[in-house]
């Protein structure tokens, strides 16, 4: 018996963040949309520290006010922290204009919250639907199996993956070539803080620096419900000096950060198992391909320092949105130059941070006691995620070259 074939303009492979907004923005734009999502919602995912470009797509998706009204925590900046030396960023005080405050989320609600509203606006979206093969064209073909183990066949217009660290597509289509990133890992889980109110600006992620090696950090994210999110993120063969559990390895390893010694004094760890990912940072050598487009983390995750995976996941959507549209009014679209290209500039902006931070060039910056307030605001405007602003010189900085001399100037 042949499985029964279904037909939609748009599939989507996840409703995740990238899914559920790129859902939004079609639905705006009277694309029948449907969304096909592995797991059932609430479910958990890191990422939990959004930044302020963020905002400006959530708005353009129709999903602002579903984001306000969920009683996520405020974030209005950052704090940097090593041994005794501490500097905070106010995303408000930036180079770049528009949002400057975001949340700071359970990730859980905070992808279900998106989901049901791309729900709201007219998507359809398929819990528990697990997609085993892809025949990309000119209308991609999906096979899909049911939570009830029925197979059915999805045609599309064209289809989207936006499956986060699963990366579908990237998968089933060998399309993943290899991070120039080290090997990775991070160790992490949610605690209730019971830090004494007053004590503590929980409107800021706290991102501190081991003590001793460079390259080694911690998150702290702060919640509206009295806790935290807490990890640590070094290269494999580091964390594999801590013995124990993982609760054990973690608790170890955050006891060596003075400041956090001070801050989870009173913490209790028993909020949800600890978790280890290892070697998450990916990229692919093409982000599209014949009727289908790789959204957010399917298609490249650089790393969780900057925060920056759910701002980059966005700005695949709306990218990938806008081509949608412009193919459904019959203009001609080149996937590479109009989604492709302008989507790896900011990644490339944030890639080179990236590789500062972990080479300590950047936290030369950051610590910096004599730091010139205007490029302070340039600096601050790409930690907020406007890493596509090319009025802004560190974004229009291709070579790098003024990244390495404030460096220099810093460092000396």
């Amino acid at each position: 018996m042949q499985p029964t074939v279904e037909e939609t303009d748009i599939l989507i492979i996840g409703a995740g963040p990238a899914g559920s907004v790129a859902a939004a923005m079609l639905r705006q734009r009277g694309l029948r949309v449907l969304m096909l999502e592995r797991e059932q919602f609430p479910r958990f995912s890191i990422g939990e520290s959004l930044l302020p470009q963020s905002m400006e797509y959530i708005e353009a998706a129709g999903l602002l006010r579903d984001v306000v009204e969920a009683g996520f925590q405020y974030k209005n900046g950052a704090t940097f922290e090593r041994g005794d030396r501490s500097s905070q960023f106010d995303f408000r005080d930036k180079f770049s204009e528009g949002w400057g405050t975001t949340y700071q989320v359970q990730r859980a609600d905070f992808d279900h919250v998106l989901a049901k509203g791309a729900q709201r606006m007219g998507a359809e979206l398929r819990f528990q639907h697990e997609v085993l093969a892809v025949e990309p064209g000119e209308r991609p073909r999906v096979t899909v199996r049911s939570p009830e183990g029925e197979q059915y066949v999805v045609e599309a217009g064209f289809l989207l993956d936006a499956s986060g660290f699963a990366r579908l597509l990237p998968r089933l289509l060998k399309l993943e070539s290899p991070s120039n990133f080290p090997v990775r890992g991070a160790i992490f889980t949610h605690v209730r803080d019971n830090i004494p109110p007053g004590t503590f600006d929980r409107n800021k992620i706290v991102i501190t620096t081991h003590p001793e090696h460079v390259d080694v950090w911690y998150w702290t994210i702060p919640f509206s419900n009295g806790c935290c999110s807490q990890g640590v993120v070094a290269e494999q063969a580091f964390l594999a000096r801590y013995p124990g559990t993982e609760l054990e390895r973690l608790q170890a390893l955050v006891s060596e950060a003075p400041n956090l010694r001070r801050l989870l004094a009173n913490a209790t760890w028993d909020v949800l198992p600890v978790r280890q990912i290892v070697g998450y940072s990916a990229n692919v050598a093409s982000l599209v391909g014949p009727g289908y487009a790789l959204l957010g983390n399917a298609g490249e995750f650089l790393d969780p320092v900057f925060s920056s995976g759910v701002t980059i996941a966005f700005k695949s959507a709306q990218l990938a949105a806008d081509c949608l549209l412009r193919r459904k009014n019959g203009e001609a679209v080149d996937w590479v130059n109009d989604f492709e290209m302008p989507l790896r500039a900011g990644v490339r902006t944030f890639r080179r941070f990236v590789e500062s931070w972990y080479a300590g060039g950047f936290q030369d910056i950051v610590f910096h006691t004599e730091q010139n307030p205007d490029v302070r605001r340039m600096i601050c405007s790409i930690l907020a995620g406007y890493a596509w602003d090319t009025k802004n010189p560190y974004v229009d900085d291709e070579g790098g070259r003024r990244m390495r001399v404030l460096e220099e100037l810093c460092g000396g």
